[in-house]
């Protein structure tokens, strides 16, 4: 990413440990990451025990989930309800803010 996606306080948060860039916030019931994905990113089709939305703040997540594609730019938020099954993909440099809610 050619510009620092989060403030120097965001970044310095503890790493997020998966397959993807992000920092965490530890909150009760809630992860909160601060995640980043390099264009060309592609997340297969899986699913979460939480009930996770987030807010798109740079770029684009083009989302796959219950057969339809959806586009969710910058200020646009999403919405998945447990165990629902999703796959990702980034063609631009994206970074969004994902709440991760215990189910």
């Amino acid at each position: 990413m050619n510009q620092k996606p989060f403030p120097k306080l965001i970044s310095a948060l503890p790493p997020f440990e998966g397959p993807f860039d992000a920092h965490q916030l530890l909150a009760d019931g809630c992860k909160v990451l601060f995640a980043s994905y390099p264009a060309g990113t592609e997340i297969e089709p899986h699913t979460h025990p939480t009930e996770n939305c987030g807010v798109i703040t740079v770029g684009e997540l083009i989302m796959f989930s219950s057969g339809k594609e959806s586009r969710y730019g910058p200020g646009d938020w999403y919405y998945l309800e447990p165990e629902q099954e999703h796959a990702a993909r980034f063609e631009v440099d994206t970074s969004e803010i994902e709440f991760w809610f215990n189910a």
